[in-house]
């Protein structure tokens, strides 16, 4: 694992130490499991089993989230400007083409082990209008010794955002979704665990009753088992960059939407910190507050819809050559923006559940 739990839900940190079951993190959290096939007789949950929880379902517990996020805790959560002058290229820009894109991918704020944080989600085509996808992180996660798995909670999603504005409104979060087996995470194997970095919400109406689909008039297509080595778009909220003169650029803040574009490239891990097969990135400087976001192919240029195949969760670097860089040493390397390719194996079944909550 190499995403940074605290304080930015970004990719970049290291494994950290022990892991608890799914069985005991359920437990914990009073999750339902929705078993999708027989569980076998083993210490984790097979992919496939789905873990839901409820998050804010009364009119009252909506209320709570909504008051919750007032105007200073959401400020509190945007980096200072630099100053610098404007810089980018495909590896990080700001997005400013006027399309459906920038209204179905937004800011999903919440509460990981008491600390207010931020990442990134998608609305993507669902039959409940509501539903959202970003990483496994971004709704249940460890604290930072790698321990003591919970639930997001004050979970609210933002579509649109930008400077401090909701123009379609806020969604309060009303159920999340994960593979149970994420439950067992322990920041400590990587290999059998990031590949599992995914999830959805489901969103209780805004403050004008709307469906999130109604409000924003649009979603995403979402992809499984598509190829991973592809021309792609990655978008996200971040809330610092890879590159030093970028820093503090009004889309490096989590103030403004931005995106990178490449060809992807699967993310084997090292020796050391080996990876499970099947994670994908493009070429990034976007650092925390893009966990969650949305890895696209097939972006229409004027439509601005494109299909989900994957989403942000974690930093790789590689050298010239192509090959991963070593942990300790990334100079002379390029930074990608990495995250589990979509599945008919892990995915599916979590979205299948997320339209029928």
């Amino acid at each position: 694992m190499r995403y940074l739990p605290h304080p930015f839900h970004g990719p970049l940190s290291r494994p950290h130490l022990r892991r608890i079951t799914a069985v005991a993190a359920a437990a914990a959290a009073g999750v339902s499991l929705l078993v999708a096939a027989p569980a076998p007789a083993a210490e984790h949950p097979a992919a496939g089993q789905v873990a839901v929880h409820q998050q804010a379902v009364t009119a009252a517990q909506q209320q709570a989230v909504l008051h919750y996020w007032t105007p200073e805790r959401i400020a509190a959560l945007t980096t200072p400007t630099s100053g610098n002058p404007p810089a980018g290229g495909p590896d990080g820009a700001p997005w400013t083409t006027e399309n459906a894109l920038p209204k179905t991918v937004g800011r999903l704020f919440f509460t990981d082990h008491g600390e207010d944080v931020s990442c990134t989600a998608t609305v993507v085509r669902s039959a409940n209008r509501s539903t959202v996808v970003t990483a496994g992180h971004c709704v249940d996660n460890t604290d930072l010794l790698g321990e003591n798995n919970q639930w997001a909670t004050n979970e609210m999603f933002v579509p649109g955002y930008h400077d401090g504005q909701a123009p379609y409104g806020k969604f309060v979060g009303r159920t999340g979704v994960a593979d149970a087996t994420w439950l067992a995470n322990d920041q400590q194997h990587a290999e059998t665990y990031d590949a599992y970095d995914q999830a959805f919400v489901v969103l209780n109406p805004n403050e004008r009753g709307q469906k999130l689909q109604d409000a924003v008039g649009a979603a995403q297509k979402i992809g499984f088992d598509r190829p991973g080595d592809v021309t792609g778009d990655s978008f996200g909220y971040p809330r610092a960059a890879n590159d030093p003169s970028r820093e503090g650029l009004p889309e490096y803040t989590g103030e403004r939407l931005a995106y990178c574009s490449g060809t992807g490239r699967e993310y084997p891990g090292t020796p050391e910190f080996p990876e499970p097969p099947g994670l994908f990135g493009l070429p990034c400087t976007m650092g925390g507050g893009s966990s969650g976001g949305p890895r696209i192919t097939g972006l229409h240029p004027v439509t601005g819809v494109g299909t989900v195949v994957g989403d942000n969760t974690q930093s790789a670097f590689f050298d010239t050559a192509g090959a991963p860089c070593p942990v300790d040493s990334h100079d002379d390397c390029v930074r990608y923006l990495v995250g589990p390719q979509f599945s008919s194996a892990i995915t599916e079944p979590l979205y299948d559940a997320a339209q029928r909550a």
